[in-house]
């Protein structure tokens, strides 16, 4: 993949983040904020996504010291 390609693919997953975040991002509800969050993350980290998230629960105490919340959607 050439650098124009891969600079259009990232600017895609930019403006779906933000389309996710404009229509969604002012739900009421903590738990459907989380699932806009997990959207953006999805939208910015595509295939990746399943590694991010191990990547974010890992801390001090081991592979599960946080938990990655998908939340509930609007």
């Amino acid at each position: 993949m050439g650098w124009d390609e891969a600079y259009y693919e990232l600017e895609q997953d930019r403006d779906k983040a933000l389309d996710i975040i404009k229509n969604y991002g002012g739900t009421d509800g903590g738990h459907h904020k989380q699932w806009v969050l997990d959207q953006v993350v999805r939208a910015l980290t595509g295939p990746c996504y399943d590694n991010w998230v191990k990547k974010y629960e890992q801390g001090k105490d081991g592979p599960k010291t946080y938990e990655w919340d998908t939340g509930i959607a609007p």
